[in-house]
């Protein structure tokens, strides 16, 4: 049965921060659990977030909550290659222009250690992305 993974994940790394202000908008706050605290990018796209389990997992969904107005329009989730730089395996989605939170069941699990979700288009102007909750949901292979 998938379940949450959120708390097996060893590193993030994000795009950027805004006015690189880490203690207000950093990316702690992805996977806090606390509804008032948010990762806020910096204005531009596209922007990510990379995140990394300590060994291979299979990813079927993920979960997201945006501020409405700084949602990602068009998003992919990718497992990295070896050097972290390029997707092997890609899950392309929409996200709603919204506050709730959105589910998105992949179409067929991705498998890997290493993985990119990438907000290629914002809602907003200026490509900033605002992110309160992130979750990824699958299953290990212990």
């Amino acid at each position: 049965m998938s379940s949450s993974m959120i708390n097996k994940i060893q590193q993030y790394k994000v795009s950027s921060v805004l006015n690189n202000d880490r203690k207000v908008y950093g990316k702690q706050f992805l996977c806090d659990g606390k509804d008032e605290t948010c990762w806020n990018s910096d204005q531009g796209s596209p922007q990510w977030v990379k995140f990394t389990f300590n060994s291979p997992v299979m990813v079927s969904a993920i979960k997201l909550q945006f501020q409405g107005g700084f949602a990602g329009s068009r998003c992919e989730l990718g497992v990295l290659d070896i050097s972290g730089a390029t997707p092997k395996s890609l899950f392309q989605f929409s996200a709603e222009d919204n506050n709730s939170v959105q589910e998105f069941v992949l179409t067929d699990s991705l498998c890997g250690t290493a993985f990119c979700l990438t907000f290629i288009n914002s809602t907003d102007f200026y490509g900033r992305i605002i992110l309160y909750n992130f979750d990824v949901i699958g299953n290990t292979f212990e």
